[in-house]
C-alpha cells in the first residue's frame, strides 16, 4: 500500500532547509506548499538537463489538493533532492511508493554515520546497533546502482571491524569517489587502503583519524584538489611525508588541524597552486615543549592563510598572494615566551605582503617578548585592514603602537573587544605613519570608558587628519551607569579632531 504525501513530508522538509528556501516553516500537513515554494525560489537554478522552473510549469496543471506532486518531478532532480540526506533516510523513502523504491540507489552521495543508529552514548558498543550498521552500509554498496560516487562520508568506530571498513573505502573508490570524507575512531592501528593516495580520480580527501597516518611508498593525487587532515600523528619518515605534500599539484586548499608533527623533523610545503591553508596547531604536549617540525611554506598564490597555535613548530612563509588575508591567533603565553616571541617575529616577516590581517592580543602579547627582534619586522606595505581579536593586557599598548607603525597604508581598524581594563599611556606619545596617511575607519567595540581608551581615541581623533568615520560601541557593563556613559560620551564629542570630515559615532 501507497502512502499519502503528508507522511513522508516531514523526512525530506529537513531537506528543503537544508537548500534555503523556507525560513523556519512549520511542519506542513502536506508537501505541496513547501514544494512550491522550493521550486519558484530554485527558479534560477537547474539540475541535469532540467530546469527547475519550467519542470514546475509543466506539472502545474497536475498540482492539485490532496495527489502526490512531489513524484510528478523527473528523477534526476529527485535524486539531488535525496542527496541531501543521510543514507539512512534516504533508503528510509523506498517504503513510500512504487514510484519511491528504487530512487535512492541512483544518488551519487553517500552519507554513513554510525552514531545515527544509537539512542545514547552508553550503547555504542551494544553488538545488535553494530551489526545493524555494518549490514547496512554492506546492503548499501551492494545493491545501489553502480554509476559513479560524488561523494562517499564515513564517520564510524573502527574497533568493530577494521576489515569491513577498508572494505567500504575500496567499494567507494572502485566507483570513481571524487570527495572522501573519513572521520574514524581507531583504538588500534589502522591503515587506509593505498588506492586512497595512489589515485588519479580523487578530488577532496577529507580524513579525522585518531593514529598514526600509515603512507603506502607510492603516493600520486594529481587531480587532489583539497586535503584537510585531522588528529592524525605523522610518522618518523620525512622523505614519506614530503611525498604527500609534493605529489598533488594542483592542490588549492590544505587543512592541518590538531594533527602531531613532533616526528618529523624539516617539512617543505611548496605548492604554486595552493589558496587556501590553515595549520591549527595547539599541542598535543606541554606549550613548553618546542621541539617541533620546521615547516617552511612556499605558495605564490595564497589569499587565505588562518594559524592558531603556540608555535610549537616553527613556521617559515617565503611565497603568497599580495591580495592575502592572513588569521593569527597565539593564545597567552604561560612559558617559552622568548623563544616563542622570536618565532612569532618570523612568523610575521613572511606574511610582509598581506592586504588584512587579523590578530589576537596574545599574539601582540608574543610580539612584546620579543621585543628586541621588533626592528627585524618589516613594513606592511600593502596592508589595508587590521583586526584585533582579544582583550590586551597593559604591555601590550606599546607594541600596538608599534605594530601600526609598521603600516603605513592602512585604511581600516578594527577592535572586537577593545582594549579592555588596562590603564597604561606609556610609549603612547609615538605616532604611527597610518594616522597621518591613510586611516579612514575605526570600528572600537566593547568600549568601556577607561582613560586608557580615551586617551587612545583622543590620539586617533586628533592625528587621523583623513579619518572619515570611527564606530564606537559601548561594552554590556557600562550600560548599567548611564550618568558616567553620558559624561563620557560628552567627553568623547569634544575631543578635537584632525580631520573636517570625521563622523563619530558612539552607540550600544
Amino acid at each position: 500500500m501507497e502512502l499519502a504525501p503528508h507522511h513522508y513530508s516531514f523526512l525530506l522538509l529537513r531537506t528543503i532547509h537544508a537548500l534555503h528556501v523556507i525560513p523556519h516553516p512549520p511542519p506542513p500537513r502536506r508537501l505541496l506548499p513547501p514544494l512550491r515554494s522550493m521550486i519558484l525560489r530554485m527558479n534560477s537554478k537547474s539540475v541535469g538537463r532540467f530546469n527547475v522552473k519550467e519542470v514546475y510549469e509543466e506539472q502545474s496543471s497536475a498540482i492539485n489538493g490532496g495527489y502526490d506532486n512531489i513524484s510528478l518531478l523527473p528523477d534526476c532532480i529527485l535524486d539531488h533532492i535525496l542527496s541531501y540526506l543521510p543514507t539512512k533516510e534516504a533508503v528510509a523513502t523506498s517504503v513510500l511508493s512504487k514510484r519511491w523504491k528504487y530512487l535512492w540507489i541512483f544518488v551519487p552521495i553517500l552519507n554513513f554515520d554510525d552514531s545515527l543508529l544509537y539512542s545514547s552514548q552508553f550503547e555504542f558498543r551494544h553488538s545488535i546497533n553494530v551489526t545493524c550498521f555494518m549490514n547496512f552500509v554492506d546492503k548499501v554498496l551492494l545493491q545501489r546502482d553502480k554509476s559513479n560516487i560524488e561523494r562517499f562520508r564515513l564517520s564510524c568506530r573502527v574497533c568493530f571491524s577494521a576489515s569491513r571498513v577498508n572494505e567500504w573505502i575500496l567499494s567507494a573508490v572502485k566507483q570513481n569517489v571524487q570527495e572522501l570524507d573519513l572521520c574514524l575512531f581507531v583504538e588500534e592501528p589502522f591503515v587506509l587502503p593505498a588506492c586512497v593516495f595512489d589515485n588519479e580520480i580523487l578530488k577532496v580527501i577529507k580524513l579525522e583519524m585518531n593514529c598514526n597516518l600509515h603512507l603506502p611508498p607510492r603516493i600520486s593525487i594529481p587531480c587532489l584538489k583539497t586535503l584537510h587532515l585531522r588528529l592524525v600523528t605523522f610518522p618518523n619518515d620525512n622523505n614519506t611525508v614530503q611525498s604527500l605534500f609534493s605529489s598533488c599539484p594542483f592542490l588549492e586548499e590544505l587543512a592541518v588541524l590538531d594533527c602531531e608533527w613532533m616526528n618529523l623533523k624539516r617539512i617543505s610545503i611548496t605548492i604554486p597552486s595552493l589558496k587556501i591553508l590553515i595549520i591549527d596547531d595547539l599541542p598535543f604536549c606541554s606549550v613548553d615543549d618546542l621541539r617541533g617540525c620546521e615547516i617552511s611554506i612556499d605558495a605564490g598564490n595564497l589569499i587565505f592563510f588562518k594559524y592558531s597555535g603556540y608555535l610549537s613548530n616553527k613556521i617559515n612563509i617565503y611565497g603568497h598572494s599580495s591580495s592575502a588575508l592572513a588569521l593569527i591567533n597565539i593564545p597567552t603565553l604561560s612559558g617559552r615566551r622568548r623563544e616563542i616571541g622570536h618565532r612569532t617575529v618570523k612568523l610575521f616577516g613572511g606574511l610582509v605582503n598581506v592586504s588584512s590581517l587579523r590578530i589576537s592580543s596574545g599574539t601582540i602579547e608574543a610580539l612584546f617578548h620579543a621585543e628586541d627582534m621588533m626592528d627585524n619586522l618589516p613594513k606592511f606595505e600593502n596592508l589595508t585592514f587590521l583586526e584585533l581579536r582579544g582583550e590586551f593586557r597593559k604591555h601590550s599598548i606599546k607594541l600596538l603602537i608599534k605594530l601600526l607603525q609598521r603600516m603605513p597604508k592602512l585604511e581600516f581598524l578594527h577592535f572586537c573587544e577593545g582594549l579592555g581594563q588596562c590603564e597604561d599611556d606609556s610609549g603612547m606619545k609615538l605616532l604611527p605613519d597610518c594616522a597621518l596617511s591613510s586611516l579612514k575607519t575605526v570600528d572600537y567595540k566593547n568600549f568601556c570608558g577607561t582613560n586608557t581608551e580615551i586617551w587612545f581615541l583622543r590620539f586617533l581623533l586628533k592625528n587621523a587628519v583623513v579619518l572619515e568615520k570611527m564606530n564606537v560601541y559601548w561594552s554590556k557593563n557600562s550600560l548599567k551607569d548611564p550618568m558616567n556613559q553620558r559624561e563620557i560620551k560628552e567627553q568623547l564629542h569634544a575631543l578635537p579632531k584632525g580631520s573636517l570630515h570625521c563622523a563619530l559615532l558612539i552607540t550600544t
